[in-house]
């Protein structure tokens, strides 16, 4: 089980990560934003590439859900911080870093 202090943590520990207000979110960014946590800190967004997130959801349906919308075709995929653990979270958040400081 994680929380938003712990996937907070770990987001600003990847490298060149800062967090800002974003709507009524907090977002992670480098070049572009890599994850959101929600305001009542239950749950974050993460941007993978659209098969990481059909794997994540997949392998850890308890953990990870695509965003239904068009948001989620992009691969923004919802992760439910109480049911993931936090190699979990550190897992999916380097993997979402990755593509936020990779030239487009």
């Amino acid at each position: 089980m994680t929380d938003s202090v712990t996937f907070s943590r770990i987001a600003l520990n990847l490298p060149g990560a800062v967090s800002a207000p974003h709507f009524d979110r907090t977002a992670f960014k480098v070049k572009r934003i890599f994850a959101t946590l929600a305001a009542d800190g239950l749950s974050a967004n993460l941007k993978f590439t659209p098969d990481e997130q059909e794997l994540k959801c997949m392998v850890a349906p308890e953990i990870f859900q695509a965003i239904d919308d068009g948001w989620g075709r992009q691969g923004w995929t919802t992760m439910r911080l109480r049911a993931a653990g936090e190699a979990d979270v550190e897992s999916a958040l380097r993997m979402a870093h990755v593509h936020a400081v990779a030239k487009k």
